[in-house]
Parts: C-alpha cells; sequence; structure tokens
C-alpha cells in the first residue's frame, strides 16, 4: 500500500505544503480538505467545531490521523509504552500501538519507552513518518539544516517535493501541513474505476478513474465475449484489478453443445442468432440424420432433433461417446460474423424419462408429452398405459419426439392415466406415476391460430388442437392444392410452382379439419406472404481425396439446385485460380479453370461437390463462385465470391507402418534396423525434421523401457515417407514381436506434425510386420463386376494377376480398373472381375492371392501379404440396390384391392428392407401427387409394395408413377438386408393402367 502511493502523493504533497492541492479541475482549500476528511473520520476538529488549522498537532493526534489513512487495524489490551497515564483508559493507545507494530512511528525516547504522546510533531519527525509511510528511499547524502538523526529522512522528503529546503525542521508542524498531507494520502487511495468501455472487439478497454482522468488498456489477448475477467493496469502508481465484461449481444461463436438424451442435441451460442440461418438443418453436419433444427425464443440456442425416428437402436447417439458436430453458415443477429465451427461433446443420458403432461382432446382421445424423446416401439405399445387401473382400449399415434396422442373412449371428468415400459433411445424406462388429467366434452372442431409463409411456395399453418385428419388443403381454388404433411397441430402444405401463391393476400381453404372428437369443419387463414430476398451465400469450401482425385465442396448457406435451377451445378459457374490469379488448367479443369466432370448437388448438406482428375499440385488457390442462383420462387443469385483454399493437407499425418531387421550378425552383436513409414512425405528439415536421432524412442522388449536412440545411431529416408533408422553392433535383446516406438516434433512436407492431439508426442506403436496387408473390413463390391480393395502402405506396384475373386469353389480372374490411388498412406485399387462373371445382388464371396509369390510390392520391395484365395476376405456388400422389370418387362406392377385402393408394385435386384411412414417414397396418377400412401417389403422380399386411395376411380388411361426421392441416400428408407443397409438407388417409374394389372 505505501509503495502505491508514493507517485501520487508526491505530486499532490508539494502543492498542498503551501496551498490549495488541485484535483481535476476543481481547487480544494484547507478548510475543504479538513471537512472532507473529518467527514470520514480522520480528523475530529475542537469542540467549538473549528478546524484549528493553525494550531499544532500532538503526536497521539498525528497517531490517530496515519491509523485512519492507511486502514491500519487497532490494537486493544496491548501498552508498549511507559508514558503516565498510558493504559485502558487513554483514547489514543489503539491507534498509537498501530502505527508502532507498522514501524511508521516510535518513542521520543526508546530505551525508556516513552511515547510522548502530548507532545507536538515536528516538521522533521511528519518527514521521518511520511517517508516510512511511502517507502521513499532515504539517500546517503544529504544538504538540509534538519537534525542529525532526521537529516535523511528530510532529504528522502526533499526529493520527493514534499518539503521545501527553506523551512525550519525543528519546527511544529501545523495542523493545515498535517491536514495537507493527510488529504493527498487520502486521495490517492481513494482512486477508482468509475466506468469502462470495450472497443475494437475486446482488445482495448478504456477506465474512466473517480478523477475525471481516462486510462486506455490495451490486451495481449481479446476478451471473451460475455465472460467477466480481470484486467489489471496501473495509474498514478496504484494497482487497479477490475472485473470486466466484454457485453456482446450478436453471437461471436458456438459457446457449448451438450446432449442428455440420446435424440437431442442443444448448440448454445455465446449471443443472438439469425433465424433463418440457424434453423436451416443443413448447417449443421453430424455423423447422424438430422430431422430439424429449433431456435429458442432468446435466439441463443438450438435443439437439433435426428432423423429416422422409426429405427429401432438406429439413428441415435452413442450414450458417452464423444461426437464431432460441425456448425457452418449460421449467421449471428447483426450478420456482422457468420459462425463457422467444428465442436466436438460427449452425450451423456443417465435421466430416466418421465411423463411432462397428459391433456385430454375431447372425449375420444388424450395426448401424452414425455419428457424428452421415447423410442417408437415401446411409445405405442397399447399395454403400457392404464387409464383409471385399466389397460387402454384403442390405438396409440406416436408423434416423434417426445408424445403420443391416444385414442379411447372417455368419459368427461378427472382420470388417472399410468404409464409404464415406455423407454428413451438409451433404454431407460420411465418410472410408473400417476398423472392426473381432465377430460371435458369437446364440440368445437379445430381452428387456426397462426399461419406463416416461407416465399411463395411453403405455409406453416397451426390449428388450436391436434389435428387428427383433413380432407384437402387448397390455395384459393380447388385446382391449387398442395403437398401437406401433418404434425400434431401443425400442417404444412408445400405448393409447386404452378400453384404458388401470390405476393398479395391469399385465402388458404383447409377442408374436412377434423379433431380427435370427430369435429370436423373447412376453415379459411389469410396469409401474405413475404418474399425471399435472402441472396445465398457459400458457407464453407472443404478439399479431400477420393479414389485417387481432389474433390471439392461447396456448401451454400441454402439449396442453389432444383429441377429448374441447375446453376448449382453448372459448370462455368465455378473457376479454380492459384495464388498468383491464373486459372488452372488441367487436373480435371478445362482451358478457363471450369471442372470437366459432371457436378454433382446434395439437397441434404446443400453441397455441390467438384471431383478433380488427379491431384492439385501443393499450394494455395482459390475457388471462385458466380452466377449460382436460390430455389426462391423469384430466384437470388449470389455475389461473387472468392474463396481460398489449400492443397496439400487432406489427411492425417501418422504413422502407418513400423517394423525391425538385422544383419552383420557377430557373436552376440548385430546391426538393428527399424523402419518407420508415415502416411506421407516427411520433413527433412526444420522443426519437424524426421531425421533427427532426438526425435525417436524405442521399447526393444515388452518388459523393457522407451529408450533414447544410443548416440552412434543413424537416422536415413529411404522413401519419401518411410525412415531407416540403424544401431550399430548392439548385444541389446530384441523381441522383434514385442519392439515399440515413439515419435515426437515429426511432421510432413507441408509443415503438419502426427499426433496433434498428444502434443505431437505419438503413443507406443507396436511393430505392425513388415509386410503391406489389407486393411481391415476394405475389402467392398461396389458393383456386380467390381471390387475396391484397400492397403497399409504406398505400393509402387499393383499386379492384378496376383488377385482373384472367389464365389462357392470357382475362381474370377480380376484386371485393374484405372490406376491404383494413395490416400493417407494407403494404395486403393479397383478391380473388375474379367469377362462376363458377376457377383450376386448380395454377394457371397472372397478376394484373395491366387499365386505364392506376388509381384504386388512396395518400393523397399516389401510384397503383400494377403490371404490365399481359397481361404480369402470376405467382400464387403457395397452394391446399391437397383430397380429391375417384372418378368414381362412391366417397370412397375399394380393390383386393384377391390376396396378402393390399390398396390402398385416395384421389383429390385435383392431383397430389400424398408422404413415405414416417410415421404421418400411418393406416387402420383397422371401427375397428381397422391396424399397418405403406405409401403412396405412384399413377401417376396424382392419387391416394394406401396397402397394408395386415388382421389378418384382410376381409369384404363391413368398413369401410375412411383418415385424413390435421391434423399433416400442419406435417408435410408429403402436399403439392402446387408449389414452396410445400402441405399436403395433413387428412381421414377411409371406405368399406364390397362398396361401394368397384375392379376
Amino acid at each position: 500500500m505505501k509503495k502505491i502511493l508514493s507517485v501520487a502523493l508526491s505530486t499532490a504533497m508539494a502543492f498542498s505544503m503551501f496551498a490549495s492541492v488541485a484535483f481535476g479541475d476543481t481547487a480544494v482549500s484547507p478548510q475543504q480538505q479538513f471537512d472532507a476528511l473529518k467527514a470520514k473520520g480522520v480528523f475530529t476538529g475542537y469542540p467549538d467545531g473549528t478546524a484549528g488549522l493553525d494550531k499544532e498537532m500532538t503526536r497521539a493526534e498525528f497517531a490517530k490521523v496515519i491509523t485512519k489513512l492507511l486502514g491500519l487495524k487497532e490494537i486493544t489490551g496491548v501498552y508498549s509504552y511507559n508514558d503516565k497515564n498510558y493504559n485502558a483508559k487513554n483514547w489514543a493507545a489503539p491507534y498509537i500501538e498501530a502505527v508502532t507494530a507498522a514501524g511508521i512511528m516510535e518513542g521520543k525516547n526508546v530505551e525508556k519507552k516513552i511515547f510522548d504522546f502530548n507532545g507536538k510533531v515536528t516538521i522533521e519527525e511528519m518527514a521521518k513518518v511520511l517517508t516510512i509511510a511511502l517507502d521513499l528511499e532515504v539517500p546517503t547524502e544529504t544538504n538540509n539544516t534538519a537534525t542529525a538523526w532526521a537529516k535523511g529522512y528530510v532529504q528522502a522528503a526533499i526529493n520527493a517535493g514534499l518539503l521545501d529546503t527553506s523551512l525550519n525542521f525543528q519546527s511544529n508542524a501545523s495542523r493545515q501541513l498535517l491536514v495537507g498531507a493527510a488529504y493527498a494520502i487520502d486521495q490517492a487511495q481513494s482512486l477508482k474505476v468509475a466506468s469502462y468501455e470495450v472497443s475494437e472487439a475486446g482488445k482495448v478497454v478504456t477506465f474512466k478513474i473517480s478523477d475525471g482522468e481516462s486510462v486506455k488498456v490495451t490486451l495481449d489477448k481479446a476478451l471473451e465475449a460475455n465472460k467477466e475477467t480481470e484486467v489489471k493496469f496501473t495509474y498514478k502508481d496504484k494497482e487497479f484489478t477490475e472485473k470486466v465484461t466484454y457485453v456482446v449481444t450478436a453471437a461471436t461463436k458456438v459457446q457449448s453443445v451438450t446432449a442428455d438424451n440420446l435424440k437431442q442435441v442443444t448448440v448454445t451460442f455465446d449471443g443472438d442468432v439469425d433465424a433463418a440461418t440457424a434453423e436451416d438443418v443443413n448447417n449443421y453436419q453430424l455423423s447422424k440424420d438430422i430431422k430439424s433444427a429449433v431456435l429458442s425464443a432468446d435466439k441463443k440456442t438450438v435443439v437439433l432433433t435426428l432423423d429416422n425416428e422409426y429405427y429401432t437402436g438406429g439413428n441415435k447417439l452413442d450414450n458417452q461417446k464423444a461426437i464431432k458436430l460441425t456448425v457452418s453458415g449460421i449467421k449471428n443477429s447483426d450478420g456482422s460474423k457468420t459462425i463457422a465451427q467444428e465442436v466436438t461433446f460427449t452425450p451423456v443420458d443417465v435421466t430416466t424419462p418421465s411423463v411432462k403432461e397428459v391433456k385430454g382432446l375431447g372425449t375420444g382421445a388424450f395426448q401424452v408429452v414425455f419428457s424428452e424423446p421415447v423410442d417408437r416401439a415401446s411409445a405405442i405399445t397399447t399395454s403400457n398405459y392404464k387409464v383409471d387401473g385399466k389397460v387402454i382400449s384403442g390405438t396409440v399415434e406416436y408423434a416423434f419426439p417426445d408424445s403420443v396422442i391416444i385414442t379411447t373412449a372417455l368419459t368427461t371428468g378427472d382420470h388417472k392415466l399410468t404409464v409404464s415400459n415406455v423407454q428413451d433411445f438409451s433404454g431407460l424406462k420411465v418410472v410408473p406415476v400417476e398423472s392426473d388429467f381432465a377430460v371435458a366434452a369437446d364440440t368445437e372442431a379445430p381452428t387456426v391460430t397462426t399461419a406463416k409463409s416461407y416465399d411463395l411456395q411453403k405455409v406453416e399453418i397451426e390449428f388450436n388442437e391436434p389435428i387428427r385428419s383433413f380432407t384437402r388443403v387448397y390455395n384459393g381454388t380447388t385446382a391449387k392444392t398442395g403437398e401437406v404433411t401433418r404434425s400434431g397441430n401443425k400442417l404444412t402444405v408445400t405448393f409447386t410452382r404452378a400453384n404458388a401463391l401470390s405476393v398479395g393476400e391469399n385465402t388458404i381453404v383447409i377442408e374436412g379439419a377434423t379433431d380427435y372428437s370427430g369435429n370436423t369443419a373447412t376453415r379459411e387463414v389469410k396469409v401474405t406472404p413475404t418474399l425471399d430476398t435472402v441472396k445465398p451465400v457459400v458457407s464453407n469450401v472443404a478439399v479431400s481425396t477420393e479414389n485417387g482425385n481432389h474433390v471439392l465442396k461447396v456448401k451454400y448457406s441454402k439449396s442453389v439446385y432444383s429441377s429448374t435451377n441447375t446453376t448449382g451445378v453448372t459448370k462455368a459457374n465455378y473457376t479454380i485460380k492459384d495464388k498468383d490469379g491464373k486459372v488452372v488448367v488441367g487436373t480435371g479443369l478445362d482451358g478457363n479453370g471450369h471442372p470437366v466432370k459432371a457436378i454433382t448437388f446434395d439437397p441434404n448438406t446443400n453441397e455441390a461437390k467438384i471431383i478433380l482428375s488427379g491431384y492439385l499440385p501443393q499450394g494455395n488457390y482459390t475457388v471462385e463462385v458466380s452466377g449460382v442462383q436460390d430455389n426462391a420462387y423469384v430466384p437470388n443469385t449470389i455475389v461473387p465470391v472468392s474463396s481460398a483454399i489449400t492443397i496439400g493437407n487432406t489427411s492425417d499425418f501418422k504413422v502407418t507402418r513400423f517394423w525391425s531387421s538385422t544383419e552383420n550378425t557377430n557373436g552376440s552383436k548385430r546391426d538393428v534396423n527399424f523402419f518407420v513409414t508415415f502416411s506421407k512425405a516427411v520433413a527433412t528439415e526444420g522443426t519437424g525434421n524426421a531425421l533427427e536421432r532426438s526425435k525417436y524412442a524405442l521399447k526393444w522388449t515388452a518388459a523393457g523401457t522407451l529408450e533414447a536412440l544410443p548416440s552412434n545411431a543413424s537416422v536415413e529416408l529411404v522413401t519419401p515417407e518411410t525412415v531407416k533408422i540403424t544401431v550399430p553392433y548392439t548385444d541389446k535383446e530384441l523381441v522383434a514381436a514385442e519392439a515399440k516406438l515413439r515419435v515426437s516434433l515429426i511432421a510432413d512436407q507441408t509443415g503438419a506434425f502426427a499426433y496433434t492431439d498428444s502434443s505431437y508426442v505419438s503413443g507406443e506403436i507396436g511393430v505392425a510386420g513388415q509386410a503391406v496387408k489389407l486393411v481391415d473390413d476394405s475389402v467392398k463390391a461396389t458393383a456386380n463386376n467390381k471390387v475396391t480393395v484397400k492397403f497399409d502402405g504406398i505400393l509402387n506396384t499393383v499386379d492384378a494377376n496376383d488377385f482373384a475373386v472367389r464365389v462357392g469353389t470357382t475362381n474370377y480372374n480380376v484386371v485393374l480398373d484405372g490406376q491404383p490411388s494413395y490416400s493417407n498412406g494407403q494404395t486403393i485399387a479397383n478391380f473388375t472381375i474379367s469377362g462376363d462373371n458377376k457377383l450376386d445382388a448380395a454377394p457371397v464371396a472372397k478376394f484373395g492371392l491366387r499365386v505364392a509369390t506376388p509381384n504386388t510390392q512396395d518400393n523397399l520391395g516389401v510384397r503383400v501379404d494377403v490371404p490365399a484365395v481359397t481361404a480369402g476376405v470376405d467382400i464387403i456388400d457395397n452394391i446399391k440396390p437397383e430397380t429391375k422389370d417384372f418378368a414381362d418387362n412391366k417397370a412397375i406392377g399394380l393390383v386393384d384391392n377391390g376396396d378402393g385402393t390399390y398396390t402398385a408394385k416395384v421389383k429390385f435386384t435383392e431383397a430389400i428392407a424398408a422404413v415405414s411412414g416417410t415421404n421418400v417414397v411418393k406416387l402420383s396418377v397422371t401427375g397428381t401427387t397422391v396424399s397418405g400412401v403406405g409401403y412396405a417389403v412384399d413377401t417376396d422380399e424382392t419387391v416394394l409394395n406401396v397402397t394408395f386411395t386415388p382421389a378418384a376411380a382410376l381409369t384404363d388411361e391413368s398413369v401410375v408413377t412411383v418415385e424413390l426421392d435421391s434423399s433416400n441416400a442419406n435417408s435410408k428408407v429403402v436399403t439392402d438386408k446387408s449389414d452396410a443397409k445400402n441405399a436403395a438407388v433413387a428412381f421414377s417409374l411409371s406405368g399406364v393402367k390397362k398396361d401394368i394389372i397384375i392379376p
């Protein structure tokens, strides 16, 4: 504290000795100084109320002033001096003991322990007290008239500007002089921060001080938004520690990602986000299918709900297993930032589900809402529900993800519901607890509460109660119908462009809106749509490798491709340039830098996929995008944009193989070689240099410990990816199968280090063996005559004559389909089965060597070690089911069920499985979509039955069209029956009724 006050007091005291002290713009007189200190209890004044500034102060009074000013603790019960009447009755004793204990004052006679509390304070005594209190430096050379004992203290006060050299230092100090000194100390201590302002994106904090001055503090690291942080600074020799919060309302980042159940992910931002981009599921990437994204009312939290609710144990998170979420394209509320971030989180579901709400829906049904998503299979089991102690007699309709509507007869009045055995997606079951609910007669038909439009082709209508059914929905006239999906209280209507809403007010008619009490009515609602005027933007450009080619994925903030809008896949809209701005020619790019191969678009992720031919050279590039339009009714065109990409580090850098050999044996000694192969070419200079001995540690046996390489060991590069370590003429015991290696601070040629998740130091890497082997589960049939294989090393020779495919007892020769490609230290080879030989759609076959000594080898001459084809490696079914004609060349079949319904049949190349209840399978009659179609796999498992009720009876000329949407590739509604669940290829098949009826 004493050091803190020195500079501030020095300046103030120089004035206070002889004049009023100036603080800021206000002159403070000695009387004002006294009044301020009196108000704080530092000075008392005389009984008549005067300050007595011209009088002198006693040593006792001075001890009290110093104690009060410096905040010293008063000490009672201790009496260190022998003065007469110095005891518990002496008012000054606690103050005298306080300054004594602090070493600031001492007695007039130290030997006799006399303090002289009634004695006056001389100027030189005051100088000593101030020098000690302020920790001033006492000089060895003096030039003043003070008494010998005081010369050093007085000189310190003079040097600090506290005293004038002309003073009579032996004279008593006036109260005015002491008041000025005390006021200066108090002002120095009273300095505080009045307010602060954060600027320059959290890098600068400007503090407004109580004396009117401002202090600007530039931070080494910007403040984290909306988080209280301590900021330290010094002003007038006083150290301040202030708690500062950089208040930001618009989000800057993802703050956290959590999941307390296995079907929903909560994404919390550090501020407000834009609703349109935050609720776009395409802006979130997870290794699971996402159905919806819902933004909270405070615009800071988004709940992602996973799709495929009907999969038992299917599309759900793994409990207590880390998973990565990629967020991109999310705009904050003021549009100043687009958030792109990867977050790894661990779902933890340890909470038992419970009944959150039970609501009567008239006397014909009631709704049960659970505290979290529940599994459909258990939720629709009627025996799991008892009303008033009796199992319900009725049906249960599952409303994904967390509720059911139970149709059963109920009496009016109060009821009790008991739910049991309903479980969440982690297997935790609801604890049976009775829930009270009331039932009242419902004679009112559903009414519309709100209606929202999205551009001109989509309307969301919300009712005051759940809707059980409806007849149709149309825009103004019955001819302008839309495709409707029903979910609880909501109907979502999607119109074709031909039936789109007008820019002005529209009347949407909902015919036959029926609730669960059977009340029905036709309702109308007025909707004035808002045109979508938001331009699409490129939210991310990613680079990867695939089958020996670089792949660019351009992700958009919204869909930019449809049957009527192909700008998202138009080659001329994409231009690739190098770091100098020149168009790149070759490697799958034409003379204008446009892609040569067809561009595909994934509507589930809003990504355009550009496949090049081979690899681009390492370096920096830009992808220019222009002319792309969204699917709005009035298309919005993207503002031309250039996105930077870096080629050269598209895969993890790691050790792929490690093995040893010995040579030059002489008795117990020999040379031992260790070979280390990395997934990419290694750095041979700089921080990541792989040729430094210190980068490696070896364990020679399982019982040994990791040891640094001996000083005579050598490290050399034998291929761009392989390092040879030689330990010469050693008798150390080596058990080749037990040897372990640790590498640290080794980089590839782009400067990327291996093992970044553990401080660039690997764990122990065991011997992988010298031979190049197959990567586990890598042999896959991608068509009925094609097999893809991955090897765990970089092969410079792949001889197709070494390999064969075996079906039963027959071997099929293979030929190499193009040149092998390389990725992540592995070799990918594509083989085609020779001749007309074919695999079944669900193949049971093996792949392996047909020769004893294969020619396939890496550039060290290490041959592949693959099982013989007679034993072989099982070929994994990666063949997608496709449609095929019926025996009589009919693309589809049709059965008249005789009850007003029909069943369309589609035949596949293999047995299939299907998840019912989605809109991925569609059916139309002569161009009009039929709603409410059902589909299931036939007893002939290669046939999919699609059952529908047409709006009118079919005629001989009616055209029936069955479609499987392209989203099936990700949602996997229709798949084969293999473990891989290969998604069926999308299709659109049609037939005229008179030609396709199957008896």
